[in-house]
């Protein structure tokens, strides 16, 4: 379906009372994997706040000594990490057998589930590499699920272009009645990625209850009364009877809205593993260590 026929099929997001800005929180520089250097955005002190989210990094360098090593052989267990490459190449490979090239645009969805060790390596030896990647929990009846990996390339990704000219590609959710490219009933999540004109304006309706953000990584928009400048996260307030939210671009503008629902149950984190309890997380870190998960 192309972008043309997309915009004649638009359905309008109605919102009537816009969340406000509850506070700005500017990432914090770290590296991970074999020494990539990236800022993590969504720490972990607010994971019970932006619940069911757990982590947002954002990587970005032209320089190779940044990334070139990657994110050699390592665990997952009882998450989901999405994976959204803006450039540069990379590839997965996991102990469930997947493998994969995510490329310019691309999206890597793995549920982890009971437990997979994976890798994501650079493809590249020079120039740009940029993208994001975020921890999606799961419920506590699907941490021990059977792993699940899909590799999505940017022309797969459902896209769609309102009439103020604002891009919008879909990754998950749905806006403006495009589906996006995944669903997931309990943690709904939407993860929008949005290019707006100098001036334009995106309204994007979201239940009251769900907890949401936005991540401004070109130029700066303005949330309300509240601009959030380039490289700030905007946590959206949850306002009883709100029921959606208003970003206008000060100037041309590259916008992450990622919102869900939140699960409200105990998180027990150790590294690579979020679990409900203490015992679970002991016991991911027993069969890691005895040769157990991933198996």
């Amino acid at each position: 379906m192309t972008t043309s026929t997309l915009v004649r099929e638009l359905q309008p997001e109605i919102v009537r009372q816009p969340r406000s800005v509850e506070r700005l929180v500017t990432g914090r520089p770290t590296s991970d994997g074999a020494g990539v250097k990236l800022t993590r955005v969504l720490t972990q002190p607010l994971q019970r706040r932006l619940d069911p989210f757990l982590m947002l990094d954002a990587f970005g360098s032209d320089k190779p000594d940044d990334y070139i090593a990657g994110f050699p052989d390592h665990p997952h267990r009882g998450f989901e990490t999405i994976t959204y490459m803006i450039a540069g190449r990379m590839r997965h490979r996991d102990s469930a057998g997947h493998e994969g090239l995510l490329e310019n645009g691309g999206v890597q969805w793995m549920t982890a589930g009971r437990g997979v060790i994976h890798s994501e390596i650079p493809q590249q030896e020079h120039g740009m590499m940029e993208g994001f990647q975020l921890w999606l929990n799961l419920p506590a009846r699907d941490k021990l699920c059977a792993p699940w990996y899909r590799d999505f390339a940017a022309d797969e990704l459902p896209r769609l272009r309102t009439g103020e000219g604002v891009e919008v590609t879909v990754i998950a959710g749905a806006s403006h009645g495009v589906q996006g490219a995944v669903t997931r009933d309990t943690t709904a999540p939407l993860y929008l990625d949005l290019h707006l004109p100098a001036g334009a304006r995106f309204v994007q309706s979201l239940p009251d209850a769900h907890n949401a953000f936005i991540y401004v990584y070109r130029g700066a928009v303005r949330v309300g009364e509240q601009e959030v400048p380039l490289q700030r996260m905007a946590i959206l307030a949850n306002a009883p009877g709100s029921d959606g939210v208003v970003i206008e671009a000060v100037e041309p503008s590259r916008v992450l809205l990622i919102a869900g629902r939140p699960l409200n149950e105990p998180i027990a984190q150790h590294g690579p593993f979020v679990m409900n309890t203490e015992q679970e997380i002991y016991q991911a870190v027993s069969d890691f260590r005895e040769g157990r998960l991933g198996t």
